[in-house]
C-alpha cells in the first residue's frame, strides 16, 4: 500500500488512554513524564475518576468505536491506586453497554502494589498487564525509587511473581535512559529470564525549562523557550547500538518467540504493512488520553493545555477524535517532517519516529529532526538485510524465522 494513501479516520479503531487515578502514583521516578501533570489541577486534592465519569466514559466509549473491537487501556500516574471494586465497576458497564462487541481490558502498572487479589482478578477478566521495568537491579533502581528515594526492584519482582503465579498475561515496558542504555545484552536477557515475551522499549527524550507559566518544566517539542536536556536522556549513539547489540542476538536465537516492538514494526513498514505502533506509523492523532476528570488531550505525550480537545462530558469522544486540531495534529507527524527525513533511505521504516522527540534540526537546518536519528539510521543500517530477507521468506509464504538459519552476505 502506498505510504500516501489517505486512511480515513473511521475505518481503524480509536484508542483512548484512560487515566482513572491521574497523575497521582506510589513512586516518584526521577524520569517521569507524567508525575508533574497534577499541576494542571492545582486546586484538586484527589485524583480520581468518579463512578458516574467512569459509567459516562465507558458508554461513549464503546459507541464511537468504528468496529466491533473495543480496547479499554488503563494507564497512569498508577493504575491501582483505584482499587478492584472501581474496574470491577468498569466490566460492568461493559457488559452493560458492550451490545455483543468484543471488549478487551490492558493495564500498565509498575507492580508494586500487585497481590494475589489484584491477579486473580485479572486472571478471571482475561486482563493484559504491562509492567514497567527498566532491567536488572541496578539497571531499574537507577531512576524508579518511592517517595522516600528508596529503591523498588524488588517490590516490583514480588509482583512479577505473583502475575506468573495465577498466569496472568503479561508484557514489558522499559524505559531506555542514560544508564541502562549501556547494558543492552543484560537487560535483554533478564526480562527473557524473568518470562517476558513481548518487550518494549521507550527511549527517554526530555528537555527541562522554568519558564512555562503552568509551572510544569518538560516541554512539547515544539516550545522554543530556553531549556536543557533532562539528565537522564540517552544519548542516541548509545541507544542505536543498544538495539543493534539486542538486534543481533534476536536474530539468530529469538525470531518467532520473543518479541520486541521495534523489531517488529521495522519489518511490518519494509513490507507495506501497518506497523502497531503509532510512532512508527506514517501519521497519528487516533489515540488520545483522557485525565480522572474528563478532560481528553492529543496523545499521552501531549497533555499540555494547548493539545487539550475537550472534556468528555461536553463533547463525545468522537467529536473530538475528529476535531480539525487533531486531525491536524496526526497529520503534523508527516507533513512536518525535515527535509533530511524526506530523503532518507529509511524513512518507511522510521517515519520520524514519535513527534515528542523531534527536537533538533536537520542537517540543512530545518526544525523537526527526531533527536535519536542518528541511533536509529544506525539500527536499520544494520538490521535491514535481515528485514529484506524475512520479507521474502513472507512474501513466498515462508516463516520469517528461517532467518536464524541465514548468513548475509559480507562486503
Amino acid at each position: 500500500m502506498s505510504r500516501n494513501i489517505y486512511i480515513e479516520p473511521l475505518s481503524m479503531p480509536l484508542y483512548l488512554m484512560a487515566k482513572p487515578a491521574g497523575a497521582a502514583c506510589n513512586l516518584n521516578c526521577d524520569y517521569c513524564y507524567y508525575l508533574e501533570k497534577d499541576k494542571l489541577y492545582p486546586n484538586r486534592k484527589h485524583y480520581q475518576m468518579s463512578d458516574e465519569l467512569l459509567e459516562y466514559f465507558t458508554r461513549n466509549y464503546i459507541q464511537c468505536q468504528p468496529t466491533p473491537h473495543v480496547l479499554f487501556t488503563w494507564h497512569g500516574g498508577e493504575t491501582l491506586l483505584r482499587d478492584i471494586s472501581f474496574y470491577r465497576k468498569a466490566l460492568m458497564y461493559q457488559r452493560k453497554y458492550g451490545r455483543g462487541r468484543q471488549i478487551e481490558n490492558s493495564l500498565q502498572t509498575n507492580g508494586t502494589l500487585l497481590t494475589d487479589e489484584w491477579c486473580r482478578f485479572f486472571k478471571d477478566n482475561n486482563f493484559l498487564i504491562g509492567i514497567s521495568i527498566d532491567g536488572p537491579e541496578h539497571c531499574h533502581d537507577a531512576y524508579r525509587k518511592n517517595k522516600g528515594g528508596r529503591p523498588t526492584f524488588r517490590q516490583v519482582m514480588r509482583g512479577i511473581e505473583l502475575l506468573q503465579k495465577h498466569n496472568v498475561e503479561f508484557n514489558t515496558l522499559s524505559v531506555i535512559n542514560d544508564y541502562n542504555v549501556h547494558y543492552a545484552l543484560e537487560v535483554y536477557h533478564f526480562l527473557k529470564d524473568i518470562g517476558s515475551h513481548y518487550m518494549q522499549f521507550s527511549p527517554i527524550v526530555e528537555r527541562l525549562s522554568d519558564e512555562r507559566p503552568d509551572h510544569l518544566r518538560l516541554l512539547p517539542p515544539e516550545e522554543r523557550i530556553t531549556a536543557d536536556l533532562a539528565p537522564w536522556t540517552v544519548d542516541p549513539d548509545a541507544f542505536g547500538q543498544f538495539y543493534i547489540d539486542i538486534f543481533a542476538e534476536w536474530v539468530r536465537q529469538d525470531v518467532g518467540d520473543y518479541y520486541v516492538q521495534l523489531f517488529d514494526a521495522a519489518l511490518a513498514n519494509y513490507v507495506g504493512a501497518p506497523p502497531g505502533v503509532c510512532v512508527f506509523a506514517p501519521t497519528c492523532g487516533h489515540a488520545a488520553a483522557m485525565e480522572f476528570n474528563g478532560d481528553v488531550y492529543a496523545c499521552d505525550h501531549f497533555v499540555f493545555p494547548e493539545f487539550k480537545l475537550g472534556n468528555i462530558r461536553t463533547k463525545s469522544f468522537m467529536e473530538m477524535m475528529m476535531d480539525p486540531r487533531q486531525i491536524r495534529f496526526g497529520e503534523d507527524k508527516r507533513d512536518k517532517l525535515p527535509t533530511q527525513c524526506r530523503q532518507c533511505r529509511f524513512l518507511k521504516l522510521c517515519n520520524g519516529e514519535c513527534p515528542k522527540n523531534r527536537i533538533d534540526a536537520d542537517v540543512n537546518g530545518e526544525e523537526g529532526l527526531n533527536f535519536l536519528c542518528r541511533g536509529y539510521y544506525r539500527f536499520f543500517a544494520y538490521a535491514e538485510p535481515y528485514l529484506e530477507f524475512m520479507a521474502l521468506e513472507l512474501a513466498n509464504k515462508r516463516s520469517p524465522a528461517n532467518v536464524m538459519r541465514w548468513q548475509p552476505k559480507q562486503g
